[in-house]
């Protein structure tokens, strides 16, 4: 099977471009620049147009005049290749209900649907199909019905990312969830235990039995830095927490470490402006952008995920799956996708941003939960090897 890719990879660095990027990997990454003795067990051949049309965080989704250009000459390469090495299937990731983005699929899917046999969807974003019935005007809901659809595969993350490829008559949906590689294959022998023995002592703490110097929680946020992403829902969760600790007169403190890139300066100079506080300062750390293995060092370090999204296009964020690889408790939010990414009736889900809903969320996880069954979860469910094998065998399905 030949595949157009028409996506980017990093940078900038999210979730979406990282995946595409994994993708290309496990497929062989594209056969023009194949270096020798690489295999592709799945039989699918990658041409891949790297549309990349933001170069950082702070211009995704916005209009810029060079971004239209770059749309014709990203099109362009799709069309040469098209015919150069008759590759008919066209695989693209639709934006969510953004208007700059929307604009950017229509002029693609204008100029470059015509020329493939098979357009090929894979919703990395959700809530479009949401967006369009209940925010765009008709003219928006025409558009993108008359240029994308019928889809001929949709690939989706979740049940709730069905509306999307319903609302665009897609022929095919299928189910493929994201899955990365293992970042902590020693779990067993090296970080359970430690998780065991962290349990344990928080189990000591909550029922009382504990009589040694009060213990230090390492809560971490591993994500963009902005409210939308619940950054200052994090801070205000942990803060919340703390006071009902010192309230109750539990030797217990959490502690909140802040990793990520802020997007806008707004919301950095609000961040700076809240930790001039003392309270604030004294339990949160921020340290920017980690990578690779700082990033692998403070997963092992957390006692606790914390991610309150209320993110419009969130879906299945590959933090989440990072943090079960490395068997940590999480409190996220009831929001789009989320609760299918976790076991069922787990209490660290919370309804709202509430600073007090969160903290109690955090509470209760922290004395129930030691991090085995988060572990045990991604193995089940997003690996990468699950994860390449289910997303080929969707793709050979349009031949």
């Amino acid at each position: 099977m030949k595949l157009l890719i028409f996506a980017h990879t990093p940078p900038p660095h999210h979730g979406q471009s990282y995946m595409v990027q994994l993708m290309l990997a496990g497929f062989g990454g594209d056969v023009r620049k194949k270096k020798a003795g690489v295999t592709n067990p799945h039989g699918i051949e990658c041409y891949h147009v790297n549309a990349r049309f933001s170069r950082g965080l702070s211009d995704i989704g916005e209009f810029q005049g060079g971004k239209l250009l770059l749309i014709f000459w990203f099109c362009l390469q799709a069309i040469w290749l098209r015919f150069r090495y008759d590759v008919e299937n066209f695989y693209y990731v639709p934006a969510p209900g953004k208007k700059v983005a929307l604009y950017r699929d229509w002029l693609v899917m204008f100029l470059c649907r015509p020329f493939f046999k098979n357009v090929i969807l894979h919703w990395h974003a959700a809530g479009l199909a949401k967006w369009l019935e209940t925010e765009a005007v008709i003219t928006y809901r025409a558009a993108t019905y008359r240029l994308f659809r019928p889809v001929d595969l949709s690939l989706v993350l979740s049940h709730y990312n069905f509306a999307d490829a319903e609302k665009l008559l897609s022929r095919r949906v299928r189910i493929v969830h994201n899955g990365i590689p293992d970042l902590c294959p020693d779990f067993e022998t090296a970080l359970r235990p430690h998780r065991h023995e962290r349990f344990a002592q928080r189990q000591e703490i909550f029922n009382g039995q504990f009589a040694g110097e009060p213990v230090t929680v390492n809560v971490l946020f591993l994500a963009h830095c902005t409210r939308e992403k619940g950054l200052f829902s994090a801070m205000d969760g942990v803060l919340a927490a703390n006071r009902i600790l010192a309230a109750r007169k539990v030797p217990l403190q959490l502690k909140l470490t802040v990793a990520g890139n802020f997007v806008t300066d707004e919301e950095q100079a609000e961040f700076d402006a809240r930790w001039k506080n003392p309270e604030v300062a004294a339990v949160i750390q921020p340290v920017g952008f980690v990578a690779s293995e700082r990033k692998n060092a403070l997963l092992r370090e957390a006692d606790l995920f914390l991610f309150p999204t209320r993110y419009l296009g969130e879906n299945q964020p590959v933090n989440l799956i990072e943090a079960m690889a490395f068997g940590l408790p999480i409190v996220t939010t009831r929001w789009r996708s989320l609760p299918e990414m976790l076991p069922a009736d787990y209490p660290g889900l919370v309804g709202s941003r509430d600073a007090e809903a969160i903290a109690a969320a955090m509470l209760t996880v922290l004395a129930l939960k030691s991090g085995e069954l988060a572990r045990a979860h991604f193995i089940n469910n997003f690996t990468i090897e699950r994860h390449l094998a289910s997303l080929a065998e969707a793709l050979h399905s349009v031949e």
